[in-house]
């Protein structure tokens, strides 16, 4: 069965699964697999995530950057009609080499990326799998929860 096909009955699969036993098992793997995976050796999501910031977190990189919230606004943030703030650019203005330059004083939605330990895990299966083929963790927590759940799929 093709990958995409299968993951598309993966997710029908997860959605009749109690959310707190599908959270609890995405967080057991999560907890897992991420401290095998360097990050820094991939850096995808800095690639290509476009990121909301708020006032505080724009306040508080412009301060640590030394820059006044205009010049920080102007060189690294887009704001729609609404005032929702997104970083310019992607890749990220931050990142060096695989690393996020600020990581210290890095923006929330980093921070939280891929969300695994955030409950309701079922309410983000669209963007989970937004990015399932850019980071190796999200695909590996992902194609584990398949055994962990004994997911099989339908042959096509």
């Amino acid at each position: 069965m093709e990958l995409i096909a299968e993951n598309d009955e993966f997710q029908g699969f997860l959605r009749q699964i109690n959310s707190q036993e599908l959270d609890n098992a995405v967080f057991t793997l999560s907890e897992t697999i991420s401290p095998q995976i360097d990050c820094t050796s991939c850096g995808n999501c800095c690639k290509s995530l476009m990121v909301n910031i708020d006032e505080a977190e724009a306040n508080h990189l412009a301060n640590h950057l030394g820059q006044t919230r205009e010049k920080f606004d102007e060189a690294y943030i887009s704001k729609g009609e609404s005032g929702r703030m997104v970083i310019n650019s992607i890749p990220c203005h931050f990142l060096v080499e695989n690393s996020c330059s600020v990581y210290e004083h890095r923006f929330a939605g980093c921070r939280e990326f891929p969300a695994f330990h955030i409950p309701d895990f079922n309410k983000r299966l669209f963007t989970t799998y937004m990015h399932y083929d850019r980071c190796p963790i999200i695909f590996n927590v992902m194609e584990n929860l398949k055994k962990v759940l004994e997911f099989e799929a339908k042959s096509s």
